[in-house]
């Protein structure tokens, strides 16, 4: 059959007239074809999934009040396009109670956002021009670079490794590509590493920036989800604010990915330029929503006991993990933990891969995590895995230990 008229019509960044033609399966889309195969294989055997990234509680009751109540007043109900002044308030109040970052102007330094991942895909448009380079951490979440690379930016990919404290190394940058880096993107606490950033590393950050002149988006979805240390923000750091924005996301630490819902802050002209790239590109969040998530804002014990139940969860799987012969360490922040993937099996199966594994960990023993390969073959374990109560918390647990526990891992 020939190719239909508009194969011919597709932009080049997504394939052009390949476009659709590529077989290559991607790494979550294999996830979810192994997940089906090992279900439909053992339907009396539940699959235990750690792989999903995605919190299993319902948001917190008052917001969800919130919500319905203001669903229904007509005020609410047109666009909003850069967000409501009350919404951007309550950012700067929460940036100064829980980051101890004071002074932001909610009108110039703030402007809310339909998620974090909108404002990824936003910002390359306001920032990036062909020949610029993009500094990227891996592992990491790709959305900043995709569009960059669309925009003919170069995307420099900086490992994030156990010999370096899982942050970039910043005295790898140097020669043509520190002249053309535009753009440094983090993300602390990190996914899926579960490190946080130290104030030192932010200083130094801050230093390379201005020497460079180059700009920071710190992707700060995980900020609030910390374990034995209080909540850090780039932006409290001496001259962060002259080079940097923060992305703030309510998604996981208020359990909202569903509504869509958080807030850029930090360097008035960056803000400017969000702004502009947003008027042209959405008509705002929901009224109701961003309302709903002020409650949420001006609440930040909901996350605490958020974090409370994180944490049990984390230390469950770092006990079950460590017993099974895995090097594991209990993460800094996030809800994941980031482990070194196994050889093999002794006396068995072997693995080129982190994906191999965890192929394997799906097939066999019908135990679903993330394989991470960009810096050395590692796994990730999210401890949002379904249980309702501590109790079934704990069975879990010991489902997971009985499943592999007869497995030699070779690492």
């Amino acid at each position: 059959m020939p190719d239909p008229l508009v194969q011919e019509l597709f932009a080049e960044r997504i394939g052009g007239k390949n476009f659709g033609k590529d077989t290559t399966v991607y790494k979550f889309e294999k996830i979810k074809r192994a997940k089906r195969a090992a279900m439909t294989a053992n339907p009396g055997i539940k699959l235990i999934d750690l792989g999903v990234g995605e919190p299993d509680g319902m948001t917190p009751e008052l917001i969800v009040e919130t919500l319905a109540a203001e669903a229904r007043m007509p005020e609410n109900r047109g666009y909003t396009d850069n967000g409501i002044a009350e919404f951007r308030e309550a950012a700067a109040r929460y940036m100064d109670k829980v980051f101890d970052v004071k002074g932001l102007d909610p009108q110039t330094q703030i402007n809310h956002s339909i998620g974090s991942k909108s404002a990824l895909a936003l910002l390359p448009s306001a920032l990036v021009d062909p020949g610029d380079v993009v500094l990227m951490t891996v592992p990491g979440y790709p959305v900043f670079g995709t569009h960059s690379s669309w925009y003919g930016a170069e995307v420099v990919n900086l490992p994030l490794t156990e010999k370096n404290g899982f942050l970039p190394d910043l005295d790898s940058i140097y020669g043509e590509t520190a002249r053309r880096a535009k753009v440094l993107v983090l993300n602390y606490p990190n996914n899926p590493t579960g490190n946080c950033a130290t104030r030192e590393f932010f200083s130094r950050v801050v230093e390379f920036t201005h020497r460079h002149k180059v700009a920071v988006i710190q992707d700060a979805a995980y900020a609030a989800l910390v374990y034995g240390r209080n909540p850090l923000s780039f932006l409290s750091i001496d001259g962060a604010m002259e080079v940097g924005i923060e992305l703030h996301s309510l998604s996981k630490s208020y359990n909202m990915t569903g509504w869509r819902i958080g807030f850029v802050c930090g360097n008035e002209r960056l803000i400017k330029a969000f702004a502009e790239v947003k008027n042209h590109s959405d008509s705002g969040q929901f009224a109701a929503i961003q309302k709903a998530a002020i409650v949420g804002l001006d609440n930040p014990q909901f996350t605490e006991e958020i974090c409370l139940k994180y944490e049990r969860k984390l230390k469950l799987l770092c006990e079950v993990f460590a017993g099974l012969g895995f090097t594991v360490r209990m993460p800094e922040g996030t809800f994941y933990i980031y482990m070194k993937s196994p050889k093999g099996i002794a006396g068995g199966e072997r693995f080129a891969t982190a994906e191999d594994c965890s192929q394997y960990l799906i097939r066999e023993h019908l135990i679903s995590t993330v394989p991470e390969d960009t810096a050395g073959p590692h796994l990730r374990l999210s401890a949002t895995f379904i249980a309702p109560a501590p109790e079934e918390e704990k069975r879990i647990a010991a489902e997971i230990t009985k499943r592999l526990g007869g497995v030699r891992f070779e690492f």
